[in-house]
């Protein structure tokens, strides 16, 4: 079996938790860490699924790398292999797929709950009660054509959406207590400059019983990497 691929793009925004359940699991994974100058593959031979971290660029920046990865995405998504994004993968998954990638109404920085829409992809990932994630993003996308919408939230409509084997999150679910503690820190400025948002917290705020937070936040993972990596570990096409 090929690794799954991770693509990291800003030093503190690493794999965390995502990591931890495929180590646990002896899957196989390489980190791709497009912040140091890693190369983008030119094709997806070479790996079995592709997952993408976040990061504090914008799709829409003129970066070097972003269009290649977008590249990488759509040939990903036509060959159905495993696609996982998370925050700013996701909206890199949403604009290669055609959608827009634009600022939200609002910040949405700290702990919140998200609704699962009604329909049977919502209801395979995340069940049908509100289940509180992490958020830290200014920007958010639209749907992809034939996408399903999974999740939203009081201040950004479309938080999650699926389509065929690729899932984009706007929210994050990898988060470790570790990197809690470091946004606060590294991204201070960014969160200062946002406080008075009705859906920012102080960071004193969302590091308030943390611990706790952190591992009813991995339940949630739980459940959706467990059925996202499912026609991974089953599909004969796919473990190359």
């Amino acid at each position: 079996m090929h690794p799954i691929l991770i693509c990291q793009f800003y030093p503190s925004e690493g794999a965390g938790y995502f990591a931890d359940v495929l180590t646990a699991q002896q899957i196989p994974w390489q980190m791709l860490r497009v912040d140091l100058g890693d190369p983008i593959p030119a094709d997806t031979t070479q790996m079995s699924a592709l997952v993408m971290m976040g990061g504090p660029m914008s799709v829409n920046d003129d970066l070097p790398w972003i269009p290649p990865l977008l590249a990488l995405i759509q040939q990903a998504q036509a060959l159905q292999l495993p696609i996982f994004g998370h925050c700013l993968g996701g909206q890199l998954i949403a604009k290669a797929l055609g959608a827009r990638v634009i600022s939200n109404p609002v910040k949405e920085i700290g702990w919140g709950n998200v609704t699962p829409m009604d329909n049977p992809q919502a209801l395979r990932y995340f069940g049908t009660d509100n289940v509180e994630v992490f958020h830290w993003h200014g920007e958010t996308f639209d749907l992809p054509e034939k996408a399903t919408l999974l999740i939203s939230s009081p201040y950004c409509a479309n938080q999650a959406f699926s389509l065929d084997n690729t899932l984009a999150m706007q929210c994050h679910i990898e988060m470790t207590s570790d990197m809690v503690h470091n946004w606060c820190i590294t991204d201070s400025d960014y969160l200062n400059a946002a406080i008075d948002s009705p859906a920012v917290q102080a960071a004193d705020v969302m590091q308030k019983d943390l611990d706790n937070k952190i591992a009813q936040l991995h339940r949630v993972a739980d459940r959706v990497y467990q059925q996202w990596l499912r026609p991974l570990l089953t599909s004969p096409n796919l473990n190359r």
